[in-house]
């Protein structure tokens, strides 16, 4: 089984939605539309976005 990169646009997605948990936990950062969602479920936010960034290491052009 061969291992590629991710794709720039899933790696991007994914590194957004940690980012949006880090900034949600750690420095208390208020959007509108997505902290409630963040602050109310941060594992799973987190759980899709390292799952999104594992298919697309597992599934060729993705």
């Amino acid at each position: 089984m061969n291992l590629t990169p991710p794709s720039f646009p899933v790696f991007l997605i994914s590194a957004i939605m940690v980012g949006l948990v880090i900034a949600a936990k750690y420095f208390g950062a208020n959007i509108p539309v997505l902290t409630p969602i963040v602050k109310k479920s941060m594992f799973e936010v987190l759980l899709v976005a390292y799952g999104l960034l594992f298919i697309g290491v597992v599934f060729r052009r993705l």
